[in-house]
């Protein structure tokens, strides 16, 4: 295929760090595109940013994908100058052995996650069971050159940058930036909508959906629907179509479930029906484990109608997260045709 959508921009927010809580980078640019698309944009006091399309009548709908990436922070600099971290976000400890990463103190500082060499790997150390509080970070410099330089509370992102492998795209942060591409792609395309649109982009999803907790009570919306990725664990290792939750290249995933919500069937057979009529390749989404900001809107301010919409991802929370450029499209297309399509007189009620 060829990338018919703003890959720079889909770089750009992919490779700028934002851990929760610290997504000050990531608003920037949030915020930047949104003003060029949407009547108006405003901040709350936790960081989340919401764009508002004006529509011609008083019924509002939430979209919303989340800023944050997964990263650590530093808990203690020990005697040699070694960083012991804290985890923002949920790692397997596997994969962070001999990951290039970028801690933020005084400045960005290039930093290397220890990895002992299996040359002298003791019995022991074989067999333990690694643990992401035992990752330590080398920064190349002597104790007293990082002590002037970093302390408890900086912050650090894994390093990696997004490119184009074949018609898929591979990075650090498509969890969520992919989404939230598409989300400022559609809000692109949308002009004089029938309702008004809310795009709200979260902050601390991957640390409780903190930030769609607050949203929901801000902008007190009569329909929500999140972005975000879900699992595509088709590949080799995984033995049973059961587990593969979805595939890439078959079209945006349109969510039923996850860990944290089950989601409204007429919003979901509303989404089914607007990706049939269009001609939008998609699949449905049963995500065993996992929670996502949907489930931001059924806790807060009474009962909201929600649904979601995913991008199929391989290798979530690794710098290698890679999803298909035509899924992208598609999640793209099918928010886009649900928005203009929503007049505010579908009955979500049960």
């Amino acid at each position: 295929m060829s990338f018919d959508f703003d890959f720079d921009l889909l770089c750009e927010l992919t490779e700028t760090r934002g851990v929760p809580g610290y997504e000050d980078r990531v608003r920037a640019i949030v915020r930047r595109e949104l003003s060029e698309r949407v009547d108006r944009v405003r901040s709350d006091a936790m960081g989340n940013v919401v764009g508002t399309i004006e529509g011609d009548s008083d019924y509002s709908v939430a979209v919303a994908a989340h800023m944050d990436e997964i990263g650590f922070m530093v808990r203690h600099v020990d005697e040699d100058g070694f960083l012991q971290v804290d985890a923002l976000g949920g790692f397997d400890p596997r994969v962070l052995r001999a990951q290039r990463v970028t801690v933020h103190g005084e400045e960005d500082l290039t930093g290397v996650i220890g990895s002992v060499p299996p040359h002298t790997l003791t019995d022991e150390q074989r067999e333990a069971d690694e643990e992401v509080s035992d990752v330590f970070i080398d920064l190349g410099r002597d104790a007293e050159a990082v002590d002037d330089l970093v302390g408890v509370g900086d912050l650090v992102t894994l390093e990696q940058t997004t490119t184009r492998m074949g018609d898929r795209v591979t990075g650090k942060a498509l969890d969520d930036r992919v989404c939230l591409f598409a989300m400022l792609a559609a809000a692109d395309r949308i002009d004089d909508p029938a309702v008004t649109i809310h795009f709200a982009a979260t902050v601390q999803e991957e640390v409780g959906l903190r930030g769609a907790h607050a949203l929901g009570v801000d902008i007190d919306p009569d329909l929500a629907i999140a972005l975000d990725v879900t699992v595509a664990n088709d590949v080799p290792q995984i033995g049973e179509e059961a587990d593969a939750v979805t595939r890439l290249g078959e079209g945006t995933a349109i969510k039923l479930k996850d860990a944290s919500v089950i989601t409204s069937p007429k919003v979901h057979g509303r989404l089914t029906a607007v990706a049939e009529t269009e001609g939008i390749d998609h699949q449905h989404e049963v995500l065993p484990a996992g929670g996502t900001d949907t489930a931001g809107f059924q806790t807060t301010h009474g009962a909201k109608p929600v649904g979601a919409i995913s991008i199929p991802t391989r290798y979530l929370h690794t710098v290698t997260e890679t999803a298909d450029g035509d899924d992208i499209a598609a999640t793209i297309d099918l928010l886009t045709a649900f928005l203009e399509s929503e007049t505010g007189d579908h009955d979500y009620t049960l």
